[in-house]
């Protein structure tokens, strides 16, 4: 129904920044995938967790990672409380998203985020 309004997919607000983060924190990959379609901005930076992939990464959800990455998610970007898609994943020791990141490109050596390292963020 809200589509049908011409809703505006990427509106910023609340804890999550936008609906793309709260689908992908939540692990909602169908709705993460309606509003990818819909044109909603995968690299789009705001809210709690900072941008959808951190926040699917935070969440556990490796299918909504997945499909982040396949649509253009920046494994690179920062921001949010973890820093990055990788220190989020870290942290909340999701071994299979850690590697997926790193196979793609994730610095294992940068520096961000509530544990500073991805190191520090898997040791504590």
């Amino acid at each position: 129904i809200l589509f049908e309004e011409k809703t505006d997919v990427d509106i910023e607000g609340g804890e999550y920044g936008r609906a793309l983060q709260a689908a992908s924190l939540e692990g909602h990959e169908k709705i993460a995938h309606i509003l990818l379609s819909a044109g909603a901005d995968v690299n789009a930076q705001g809210g709690e967790y900072g941008n959808a992939l951190q926040a699917a990464s935070a969440g556990g959800y490796r299918r909504v990672v997945t499909l982040l990455l396949n649509d253009g998610a920046n494994v690179s970007a920062w921001g949010g409380g973890y820093g990055s898609a990788f220190h989020a994943a870290s942290d909340r020791d999701y071994e299979k998203i850690v590697r997926l990141l790193l196979n793609i490109g994730a610095d294992v050596n940068a520096q961000g985020g509530y544990c500073g390292s991805a190191l520090q963020a898997a040791s504590s």
